[in-house]
């Protein structure tokens, strides 16, 4: 009967061994699993290397590839437009020049004899690389450069019709001029000129506001400058999947006219 808590030690003892033992082919495949770690690791690395950030606030330029008219646009109807220079971060070409960027028209105000100048605002939604690889894009205007017709009037990319004040204010000038020279020779009376300058005052005024009337109309290959309103993160793995491309890729010139 001694020999039985010596046996029931042993036991314990070697079941406890047994289990502290790594599983059969472990040690075989231990330096095979650190390889694969590594190999992991390495891949990890070399992804996150390859991976850039544009910052809010960051300008591409752009340049439209159809026309846009408030006349006949529609809130939803697409924008599409066309990346024409580079964009670069940290020496490495993030946007190439022919990158397609594509928007939606989220606003018209028509305009009208009196209710004022037409209004237009539009927002980028995707980008498309030459390579096919796409984002989800968070950007409006930020400007129409070399625009004489259209500006951007606030933060949300309003873009208005540009009035012609000075060219106004001659026309209700000239034209009061004239009415009081006729209203003048007409009564040969000061009185006569001043009736006669209210009126054409008046007619000089209605001329101006019916200038108010014109359409914003943004022509093919318009410049336009967008800005990023949240932080861009782009894999240059897939924007250039078969190396970096030379500089300048290809020509981007201004889009033939319909």
């Amino acid at each position: 009967m001694r020999f039985w808590p010596l046996l029931i030690l042993i036991s314990i003892m070697t079941v406890r061994m047994i289990a502290q033992q790594p599983p059969a082919g472990s040690m075989a495949g231990g330096p095979a699993a650190l390889q694969t770690r590594d190999a992991q690791a390495e891949q990890a690395a070399a992804a996150a290397e390859n991976m850039v950030t544009l910052s809010v606030g960051t300008k591409i330029p752009l340049v439209l590839r159809q026309p846009i008219s408030t006349k006949s646009a529609k809130v939803g109807d697409a924008v599409y437009t066309e990346t024409n220079f580079p964009v670069t971060i940290n020496d490495q070409m993030a946007i190439p020049a022919g990158t397609f960027v594509q928007g939606v028209i989220s606003h018209i105000k028509r305009s009208g004899r009196m209710s004022g100048r037409a209004e237009l605002q539009f927002y980028f939604t995707t980008m498309i690389f030459p390579s096919g690889y796409t984002v989800s894009l968070p950007g409006s205007v930020e400007n129409l450069p070399g625009s004489e017709k259209a500006n951007v009037t606030d933060k949300e990319g309003t873009i208005q019709r540009q009035g012609d004040t000075g060219k106004e204010a001659g026309q209700v000038a000239g034209t009061a001029a004239t009415g009081a020279a006729i209203g003048g020779m007409a009564t040969q009376s000061i009185k006569g000129a001043g009736i006669g300058a209210g009126i054409g005052g008046a007619t000089g005024l209605a001329i101006a506001m019916l200038g108010h009337s014109s359409d914003v109309r943004l022509e093919n290959g318009t410049p336009v400058e967008m800005a990023l309103d949240r932080p861009l993160t782009l894999n240059l793995d897939k924007v250039h999947p078969g190396g970096a491309p030379p500089f300048h890729r290809r020509p981007i010139g201004r889009a033939p006219a319909d």
